[in-house]
């Protein structure tokens, strides 16, 4: 039996003024996969990124994620779908330098509806927060302030910010750019980790140690899609 898609993309049409970004980009990722995007700088990977988390809508074709076509949605339908339902991971961790680790994991708590990481507001957030630092190996660092944590723990603490509401999708754009190989590797170990669990992963890459982790990669040239092979990676214990 056919694995359900998490991401059905139709069509995919942008631009940046004249300047076209994605050409006709269909596409479809499953539920659970760990799935990266290569390609060259302006290759339309982050923008074809934006699409599938819903931070750009203004783009021609159809977008289905997670079942609820995207290309339909008003921006307060929008935000409520990416609060409940995706995470997002970027290279730069993007922490607030005057909370702690876990105020800064706990800081979905206070935007938006609550979300299954919350348990419809009744957990505590700093009870969630702790939690989900355990669960990326930061035990112990809650109180910390993020001047005090390397940039892989930072990363960490990125990873369970998005984690926080239980996400059904993560999305992250160069999650190890700023990270040493080491600690690259326990990155994409706790990725694979997460798929596993059931996660759906999309990965915007210029790394082979990410993309060889990946169970398909996706790679773009020209805001085309070029290949999408399947079973490309041999797993992050040999990323």
């Amino acid at each position: 039996m056919a694995t359900e898609a998490a991401i059905k993309l139709k069509a995919i049409e942008k631009s940046y003024g004249r300047q076209p970004v994605l050409r006709g980009i269909t596409l479809e990722i499953a539920r659970g996969e760990l799935c990266a995007v290569v390609g060259t700088s302006g290759s339309g990977k982050s923008t074809l990124l934006n699409i599938m988390g819903g931070l750009d809508s203004t783009y021609t074709g159809t977008c289905e994620v997670l079942g609820q076509r995207l290309d339909k949605l008003s921006d307060t339908q929008l935000s409520h779908f990416r609060n409940s339902h995706v995470g997002f991971v970027f290279q730069h961790f993007h922490l607030l330098d005057h909370l702690t680790v876990a105020e800064n994991v706990a800081l979905p708590a206070f935007f938006g509806r609550p979300g299954k990481g919350d348990a419809a507001g009744v957990v505590d957030p700093q009870l969630r927060a702790y939690e989900l630092l355990k669960r990326v190996g930061l035990a112990g660092r809650e109180q910390d302030y993020p001047n005090a944590l390397s940039g892989g723990q930072k990363q960490r603490v990125a990873i369970a910010r998005a984690l926080y509401r239980g996400p059904e999708l993560m999305l992250c754009d160069e999650p190890t750019g700023n990270l040493d190989s080491d600690t690259g590797r326990q990155i994409i170990a706790l990725f694979d980790e997460l798929c596993h669990e059931g996660l759906t992963l999309v990965i915007v890459t210029h790394e082979e140690r990410v993309s060889r982790a990946a169970r398909r990669v996706i790679r773009l040239e020209d805001g085309r899609l070029t290949a999408a092979t399947s079973e490309d990676g041999a797993g992050a214990a040999t990323a």
